[in-house]
């Protein structure tokens, strides 16, 4: 007896909380109840399969010839403000401390003065070891092509020490915009323009809506690093353009930023491409990108996808990245904490 009274000691000297947690139990379990219709069916949940996982457990990858630590991307953004200086460099030590990669917003401003250079210049802090990419959209590539101003884009690139160029197409976007500019040529053409006369590593994405079959199955078949869904879902340019622009604009063109496709159609869409293509598919490394809101529906997709991915992430990353960095640093734990969870228990269906 004596014994399990002492037992009874020790178990009530750790477990100081023991009446307040019970007394929280019986008080929230009514409303901590999950009807069928909320369950989330992408995944079979194992429980008994795994031990709680340790800290820093997701396996090391290799992606855009980097190894990376998570599978997570922080999209292209902003830049040439002071609040984007202060976002992009917030953004760049969380892919430091957590091993992500980054794209860069629109580096237009820098082709002709680095005026803005500090507000980009994020390489220091992310280090050698990390992908970053800077970012120009396909309108300004027209021009400098047409101006054979070549040596400014690997000069960005060289200035930027950034591992390529990601080129943004954005044809909804520029038209939308009240000082758009307008596309002369196919972007493909561009692209492919772009890959033979530059030795330059370029990943392809959109802004916003996505995109379909035909343009996945072009771009597929070119020698990128990687494709970068931006699907429609996050954040989309053609509307947030719009809301820049007067009522009737709004009127005559509000049904287009419904227009698209879903990360999880571009997914099975790219997974009948890379099958249908075959060894024709020189690209076979993809960003999972538009409406990943948490990291069950980054797992989910990384898992679907029959290929070499990470998930991106834009608005979530900046919501939190405009503060101090410590917000952006426990937001980011939380989602590689999430993911670990999901890689020990979940077993996507």
């Amino acid at each position: 007896m004596e014994t399990i009274t002492n037992l009874k000691d020790i178990f009530a000297a750790e477990d100081t909380n023991a009446v307040a947690r019970k007394k929280d139990h019986i008080e929230l379990a009514f409303k901590s109840q999950v009807t069928n219709n909320q369950l989330d069916n992408r995944f079979y949940y194992e429980p008994i399969l795994s031990g709680h996982p340790d800290k820093n457990s997701l396996p090391q990858f290799h992606f855009l010839g980097k190894n990376m630590r998570s599978p997570m991307w922080v999209s292209s953004m902003t830049g040439g403000t002071e609040l984007a200086n202060k976002i992009n460099h917030n953004l760049a030590r969380a892919c430091r401390d957590f091993g992500m990669g980054m794209g860069l917003g629109s580096c237009r401003s820098l082709l002709y003065s680095d005026e803005y250079l500090k507000d980009f210049n994020v390489r220091p802090l992310i280090g050698d070891d990390l992908p970053l990419y800077a970012n120009l959209g396909i309108a300004q590539l027209e021009q400098l092509i047409e101006n054979k101003e070549y040596y400014i884009i690997t000069n960005l690139i060289d200035k930027l020490q950034a591992d390529g160029l990601i080129i943004h197409v954005n044809p909804f976007q520029e038209w939308l915009q009240p000082e758009g500019d307008r596309f002369k040529h196919a972007p493909i053409d561009t692209i492919t323009h772009l890959l033979e006369k530059l030795d330059v590593k370029i990943i392809v994405k959109e802004v916003g809506q996505g995109m379909g079959y035909e343009s996945l199955k072009a771009l597929f078949q070119l020698p990128l690093e990687a494709i970068d869904f931006a699907a429609n879902g996050g954040t989309n340019f053609a509307k947030l353009e719009l809301l820049r622009s007067d009522e009737t604009k709004q009127l005559i063109y509000g049904q287009l930023a419904n227009v698209g496709h879903s990360a999880e159609e571009m997914v099975e869409i790219t997974n009948g491409i890379l099958a249908e293509l075959g060894d024709k598919a020189l690209c076979k490394q993809v960003i999972i990108s538009g409406g990943v809101r948490t990291f069950l529906d980054g797992y989910y997709l990384i898992n679907k996808l029959q290929t070499n991915c990470v998930y991106g992430q834009a608005s979530a990353f900046l919501k939190h990245a405009r503060g101090s960095y410590e917000e952006l640093y426990d937001y980011v734990n939380a989602q590689v904490e999430g993911l670990e969870l999901a890689n020990a228990f979940l077993k996507v269906r």
